[in-house]
């Protein structure tokens, strides 16, 4: 008898372990569902809201294409009408021309489309590339052939086939010239010559 009374409490013991090993166990587990449930809601707003950004990127790109387009459009537009009071006057020249008094006058209309041309391009940062008695630049000129004239510098530039251009000072058609080369004793020879006075030197020299 007095041993059924020693296992008793200690059944008892095991069952409230048991118990509060299953209450613990319990909550562990309604701790991971509730971790697990804001994991799933969290994950459900960073996709909401990478949806919105990704949206709001496309709504950008299609948003930015047009205003590139736009903005092309509207600056091919502004040149096309720089370029029409030119065409105008080309065209008036042209009906004109039968009824000229000579070639002067024809020309002298050619001469101020031309002129109105350079203008409308200076007015779009566009200019001319100075070339004639110039040094040769590979950067600017293109050299096509080459001459010998013992009186002009080496290397420098002759004649011009195509006149080059430059927009906002970058080259966009380099010019195609003719380039003076000199052989070495023409070379040489120039250098031994003693550089030329010009009238305003020689006039300097005789009043000293």
């Amino acid at each position: 008898m007095k041993h059924r009374s020693k296992d008793k409490p200690k059944a008892e013991d095991s069952q409230k372990v048991n118990q509060k090993q299953s209450a613990s166990k319990k909550s562990e587990l309604e701790e991971l569902r509730d971790r697990i449930d804001d994991l799933q809601r969290e994950k459900d707003e960073l996709f909401a809201k990478l949806q919105r950004v990704s949206a709001d990127y496309d709504n950008l790109q299609k948003r930015t294409a047009k205003e590139i387009t736009d903005t092309i459009g509207y600056e091919k537009e502004k040149i096309i009408k720089t370029l029409l009071p030119a065409l105008d006057n080309f065209e008036h020249t042209l009906q004109n021309a039968h009824s000229a008094e000579n070639v002067d006058v024809l020309l002298k209309g050619i001469q101020i489309i031309y002129d109105q041309m350079l203008d409308i391009l200076k007015s779009h940062n566009v200019e001319q590339i100075k070339v004639l008695g110039e040094p040769f630049d590979p950067a600017l000129h293109e050299a096509m052939m080459q001459k010998t004239e013992p009186e002009q510098e080496e290397n420098i530039v002759l004649e011009e086939f195509q006149k080059g251009y430059k927009l906002n000072g970058r080259v966009i058609r380099p010019s195609k010239v003719i380039v003076n080369k000199l052989t070495p004793e023409q070379l040489a020879k120039q250098e031994a010559e003693p550089p030329e006075q010009t009238t305003d030197e020689c006039q300097i020299t005789d009043t000293e």
